[in-house]
């Protein structure tokens, strides 16, 4: 039973296609990864689909009566609101129910046998769907879900606009699950999820019954609960039956047979114009130019798809420091109470450090409090000699109107237009990007943009918080070889084992030294 149809669906931001003439159908049941590089439309397509875009052609039809989950990276939880009452409001529908048979049961007093019977029927179908969906459980699956995620150690009676970014996400996430809707769209779930809260999330969607449109550039996670790919690209979408491997295996020999098809054909038109160049002038063999000539008009070419920039990534690299990075002595860090105990770390010349544990423990405040961001609650930091300190920071700033252009301008005031041009093309953006408002772009082009200002720094340590949210699969693979390639130190937060692997030196797991309980 088809969901969801989507049919010769086109759409464009001014001057700069997504899609076009593209069409999609969604069966009961499947469980999607929605893939390719940034900026090619996932999260756009995700915005059409729920309502929230309107395409530019095309038509968007839901099957009747389902219910569709979204869990978008953007949505601003309302202050004063609980991370409890955030979870119970996915039981919102079942709530109105309730209310809507308390209604009926006070009609009821008053009705005659004829009404009386329609009420019974219409009470005995609520109380059906409260029972089918777990209505007099709630209390036990909100705290079930607030377990499994890690929202109980933060405390559920907690307001939800005191939370860090990763917790946020946990909370939209959480709700999102216990809705448990008809299909689930999930846009970067793992985002600021730890390794153990992927896990939990791993099992929950095998064991998913519904439909869910997963987007993630966490290939080890998507291969382990996705049966089918579409593919963005060039403004189509395309489907292969398999997990995301599958997919790249066939796609790569799709591509192969094309381009030989390509090849092939151009020879064939390359002889074609050669015999009508020499043959048509010539009364004896002209009929023959002309027959040839037809066939070239009349032929549909082959066209290849234009190749994406790939990034290019090179740190550069300012003079040796002291032999210590950075010297902590009994270093409590938090805000209004302590999230550790008195930390005495060392960070020592060349080594590259990651910073692993689950959300909220304080991570980012450690690295905030090496930095001389935010003052720590009680000890000291030292920093090193001669430190050239790059820092890249989980989000952007909200609000920005800047273009491209002008956000690395105000970086670097002493570069021409073509130094900041080729910087940006350098990080994967291409020339309708590097024009574009940084608002317009996707989380994974504005990290490039915040990359690139980061590459043209001469450095020597580079505190990087959770670098590869929102990268595509092209760009992780070159940051981390361009990062194996630094000479300098790096500290940095990941929540990705297969990212890390063969670039650290050292783990640092920050549970040991929280002040959280887990």
């Amino acid at each position: 039973m088809s969901i969801l149809n989507v049919e010769n669906l086109s759409h464009g931001f001014g001057d700069r296609a997504i899609f076009h003439n593209v069409s999609f159908r969604l069966l009961k049941g499947e469980h999607i990864g929605l893939v390719g590089a940034n900026g090619e439309g996932k999260s756009t397509f995700m915005n059409i689909i729920t309502g929230k875009l309107q395409p530019d052609e095309g038509k968007i039809e839901w099957a009747k009566n389902v219910r569709v989950g979204y869990l978008d990276q953007h949505t601003v939880l309302e202050k004063g609101m609980t991370i409890r009452e955030v979870l119970a409001s996915a039981f919102r529908f079942l709530f109105e129910m309730e209310a809507q048979m308390n209604e009926i049961c006070d009609k009821m007093g008053e009705a005659s046998p004829e009404e009386l019977e329609v009420y019974m029927e219409e009470l005995g179908t609520i109380q059906d769907m409260l029972t089918m969906h777990d209505f007099y459980m709630i209390d036990a699956k909100v705290e079930e879900v607030g377990r499994a995620l890690g929202l109980t150690e933060i405390g559920l009676d907690k307001d939800v606009t005191d939370l860090s970014g990763g917790q946020r996400t946990k909370v939209l996430l959480g709700k999102l699950l216990l809705e448990k809707p008809d299909i689930l769209l999930l846009d970067e779930p793992t985002n600021y999820l730890d390794a153990e809260h992927i896990e939990w999330l791993k099992r929950y969607l095998n064991e998913y019954e519904n439909a869910f449109i997963l987007i993630s550039h966490d290939i080890p996670f998507l291969n382990s609960v996705i049966n089918l790919i579409y593919h963005m690209d060039n403004q189509e979408l395309n489907r292969y039956v398999g997990d995301y491997d599958k997919f790249q295996e066939v796609y790569a020999m799709k591509k192969a047979q094309l381009e030989a098809a390509y090849n092939r054909q151009q020879k064939e038109i390359a002889d074609l114009k050669d015999f009508v160049a020499r043959n048509k002038a010539r009364v004896a063999t002209r009929n023959m130019a002309m027959s040839r000539q037809k066939k070239l008009d009349k032929m549909d070419m082959i066209e290849l798809a234009s190749e994406k920039p790939k990034p290019e990534f090179y740190f550069k690299e300012a003079r040796t420091p002291g032999r210590y990075i950075f010297t902590t002595e009994n270093l409590v860090i938090g805000y209004d109470e302590p999230l550790s105990t008195p930390l005495n770390l060392e960070m020592e010349r060349g080594q590259k450090i990651v910073l692993t544990g689950s959300n909220g423990i304080g991570k980012t405040t450690l690295l905030k409090s090496i930095l001389g961001l935010i003052q720590p609650l009680s000890g000291s930091v030292e920093q090193g000699d001669y430190l050239s300190i790059g820092y890249f920071e989980q989000e952007m700033a909200s609000g920005i109107e800047t273009t491209c252009i002008e956000e690395i301008w105000q970086e670097f005031p002493g570069f021409t237009q073509y130094e900041v041009r080729a910087a940006l093309a350098k990080c994967g953006l291409t020339t309708k990007h590097i024009e574009s408002k940084v608002k317009v772009l996707s989380g994974g082009e504005q990290a490039k943009v915040r990359l690139c200002k980061l590459l043209n720094r001469e450095t020597n340590i580079l505190l990087l918080d959770e670098p590869i949210n929102h990268l595509d699969v092209d760009a992780k693979d070159e940051l981390k070889r361009a990062l194996q390639a630094y000479k300098g130190s790096i500290l940095m937060v990941c929540h990705e084992p297969d990212f890390y692997e063969g670039l650290a030196t050292d783990v640092w797991d920050c549970r040991k030294w929280t002040t959280k309980v887990f």
